[in-house]
């Protein structure tokens, strides 16, 4: 499937280099190796082949070449432009794979941002084209997702039905993942025109609109498929460049949600100016340029994958649950709110 990387931080800038090149786990790394702390191992188990789970081999199996997209948030339109206010993302995608991408990687060499959006995507049917590659960006709001929403094309007009005219206007590609986004936007604005995308909404509304559009999702898939609707992973992030809300979410009375992570510690260890080293203890930073004593600033990562060595920097994200960092930093986990009766048998996965 799937991987994605966020950070956030009030005040302490990340270098793109550092957090999606450089490590050995780097997202644009992750097209084919994978690190899954707490999901695997299971006991003594290192490799994906170990594991009983035949779902969880399925989804870490695929290579994650369809694409690469980035979104960060920069001060130069409010700089330059009258009645903008606050940062917004510039936004890179491309088809060609991160790690030999000369672009990609020289604008993360020289781009620092304290908001940050990267996805690699694996296809889970629609064309493979730079507008299909997340996130996906509608005004000041950024949106990606990692999952797929199962049975799209039997909801997908419907779907629609439930749009802005101005949300489904920004839709360029033919994912279900676009069409999620321009949902969540939806019910973020309450139907908003496209001047309402320049806004910032509370946390709690972000949550709202969040879970909303979960719950959306699958009523629409039980009113056109009842009992044969298949279950979905909809790991879905969302930011204004100042807060963000995120998704671990599959609708099945047992089987996990793939894989997220959050850290409110591995951006220190990231951090070239900082000791430390994201590929191992024993690794020196000869670059740093600040003391053991000193303190990074607050910031939260979520990612698919941990992109550090130590697990103890690193949380799973509990199952069906989502996590929110407000405009100060502060990560709060709470559960979705949906109905069980949602709860959907896989085919494939009996």
């Amino acid at each position: 499937m799937c991987r994605w990387f966020a950070y956030i931080s009030p005040e302490e800038p990340c270098l793109l280099s550092d957090v999606l090149v450089e490590p050995a786990n780097a997202i644009s790394k992750q097209c084919s190796e994978h690190y899954l702390p707490k999901l695997l191992p299971h006991g003594e188990e290192h490799d994906l082949d170990d594991s009983n789970d035949r779902l969880m081999q399925m989804r870490n199996s695929l290579l994650n070449m369809d694409g690469l997209g980035i979104a960060w948030y920069t001060p130069a339109a409010e700089n330059y432009v009258k009645n903008v206010e606050g940062q917004r993302p510039a936004l890179y995608k491309t088809q060609s794979p991160p790690i030999s991408d000369f672009n990609f990687r020289n604008l993360c060499s020289n781009t620092e941002t304290q908001c940050l959006f990267a996805h690699i995507r694996a296809t889970s049917g629609s064309v493979v084209t730079q507008v299909n590659s997340h996130p996906f960006v509608f005004g000041r709001h950024v949106f990606m997702h990692n999952g797929a929403i199962s049975n799209f094309s039997n909801i997908r007009r419907d779907m629609t039905d439930l749009l802005s005219f101005d949300a489904y206007c920004n839709i360029l590609g033919s994912t279900d993942s676009e069409h999620a986004a321009a949902l969540y936007m939806t019910n973020l604005t309450n139907h908003g025109a496209k001047d309402t995308w320049e806004k910032e909404y509370p946390i709690g509304e972000m949550l709202s609109a969040m879970n909303k559009t979960l719950v959306q999702i699958m009523e629409l898939q039980q009113k056109h498929l009842g009992e044969k609707a298949a279950p979905n992973s909809l790991n879905f992030c969302a930011t204004d460049g100042r807060k963000m809300v995120a998704t671990r979410f599959r609708n099945h009375a047992t089987q996990q949600p793939p894989s997220l992570y959050w850290s409110e510690f591995a951006g220190r260890t990231l951090n070239h100016k900082f000791p430390g080293n994201p590929d191992g203890a024993n690794l020196v930073n000869e670059a740093a340029t600040k003391g053991t004593d000193e303190k990074i600033g607050k910031h939260t990562i979520i990612a698919s994958e941990p992109t550090t060595y130590d697990e103890g920097e690193w949380h799973l994200i509990h199952a069906n649950c989502m996590l929110t960092v407000d405009e100060n930093g502060t990560e709060n986990e709470v559960p979705v709110e949906y109905d069980a009766k949602f709860n959907a048998v896989d085919p494939n996965f009996p």
